[in-house]
């Protein structure tokens, strides 16, 4: 059974080892250096309030987790979130994901939100087909927007209106 909760300071190692899982793999973001719990700590202090971070347990131990970001600290944009997802490498592929990304929607209309945004690699192929599946719609690639490895990497946005507007 998979409970999905509101991350607490006592979650910050097992996010901050499945963040690294990520950042090493070099699926799922543009960091290219682990981070350490100095880091993971300022992060965390800066999602208490609408920016919230949840995570998946299973049986005491994380499979992952998910967070609601500021996408621009522009007050125009104040309806709209930044999503990050990450798995630990052995729960990817089992349905953690989509269970993360249904409870974080609730709460990014819990918390005033109408649209969440996210950037993902375009051969991320099983985080597309996940975030499609939830429907996310591409809206298009940034060509050469990162380096990653000393070579140039494209990187696709996708969109979900999560509450029809006007």
């Amino acid at each position: 059974m998979v409970l999905i909760r509101e991350a607490n300071i006592k979650d910050l190692i097992s996010i901050l080892s499945i963040y690294n899982q990520g950042i090493e793999d070099r699926i799922a973001t543009l960091e290219t250096e682990p981070k350490d719990m100095s880091y993971i700590k300022d992060w965390f202090e800066q999602h208490q309030e609408r920016y919230k971070i949840i995570v998946a347990e299973q049986e005491g131990k994380l499979s992952g987790w998910s967070s609601l970001n500021p996408y621009n600290n522009r007050c125009a944009y104040a309806g709209v979130a930044d999503l990050s997802v990450y798995i630990a490498r052995e729960y990817r592929g089992k349905g953690i994901g989509g269970l993360l990304l249904t409870e974080i929607e609730k709460i990014a209309i819990e918390n005033d939100f109408h649209k969440i945004v996210l950037f993902t690699f375009p051969f991320n192929m099983s985080g597309q087909g996940l975030y499609k599946k939830k429907g996310y719609r591409e809206v298009g690639i940034f060509k050469n927007q990162g380096i990653l490895d000393g070579k140039y990497v494209d990187v696709m946005t996708m969109e979900k209106l999560i509450i029809q507007t006007k």
